[in-house]
């Protein structure tokens, strides 16, 4: 994943790195990382950001180039975020072995996603929505759009 989206989403809104490492309550060094792309961004600091810039997730992950106002709230359900994920892998005709080997991840972490036990990671929502074309905001809950445009 390319950052810079990151950078570009803080730049427009007049933003140095600190400023927004104070707005998401995070270390400079860390939100440095994120937009530096040293460290994965994890899923609901991903969600705070676009929620913080009132963007759709697949244009900060470079999935699209489109551009979405999405207003949200930072919530996340967890057990509908699963039941996307099971749909998406069920759709694609995949068993929990195959995605998790796809993910190069444990059957039981995807087992782990799709009861809504665990979030997503970044990582995985990239690889997942970048393979077969689903939106993230859609994985996340925020849009009810399921492809990326």
């Amino acid at each position: 994943m390319n950052i810079s989206r990151l950078e570009e989403l803080r730049e427009t809104c007049d933003l140095n790195k600190i400023d927004l490492a104070n707005i998401l309550n995070v270390s400079n060094s860390i939100y440095a990382r994120w937009e530096n792309n040293k460290s994965n961004i994890p899923t609901n600091r991903l969600v705070e950001i676009a929620n913080y810039f009132k963007v759709n997730i697949d244009y900060i992950l470079e999935l699209t180039n489109t551009k979405k106002v999405i207003e949200s709230s930072n919530h996340i359900d967890k057990n509908k975020c699963g039941e996307r994920i099971k749909s998406i892998r069920e759709k694609e005709k995949l068993t929990l072995r195959d995605l998790a080997s796809i993910l190069n991840t444990s059957n039981s972490t995807i087992s782990a996603y799709e009861t809504g036990k665990t979030l997503i990671l970044e990582s995985f929502l990239y690889d997942i929505c970048k393979k077969y074309g689903y939106s993230a905001d859609w994985i996340l809950g925020r849009s009810n759009d399921m492809y990326i445009k």
